[in-house]
């Protein structure tokens, strides 16, 4: 994941998802991250809401550097988030690259 980490999204829009193939190739390189209904999901748990929210607000800056928005589940001590790509109508690289990064957000 640490390459993906390293790389940038770019506009998908008119390119197809990604194929099923190609999704548990990169699901097998993302521990905990798993396909759900056309789209990556993974659940992070933490002690109490201040980590919750830490880790929600440094997820959203690198939403925003990035220019991909996961839907989030916020809950007290956890927060799932779920990546799709809408202009591709499924899973494409931008969703591996985000979830490779919020993964580099925690030690």
């Amino acid at each position: 994941m640490r390459e993906l980490a390293a790389r940038r999204c770019q506009p998908l829009e008119g390119q197809p998802a990604m194929g099923a193939g190609e999704i548990a190739a990169h699901l097998a390189q993302a521990p905990g991250w798993a396909q759900v209904d056309g789209a990556i999901q993974k659940r992070y748990d933490f002690p109490d809401y201040h980590h919750t929210l830490a880790f929600v607000n440094a997820l959203a800056w690198v939403a925003h550097v990035e220019d991909h928005h996961p839907d989030l589940l916020v809950s007290y001590n956890r927060c799932t988030v779920r990546f799709n790509t809408h202009s591709v109508g499924g899973i494409s690289i931008n969703d591996f690259i985000c979830a490779a990064k919020v993964d580099a957000l925690l030690p």
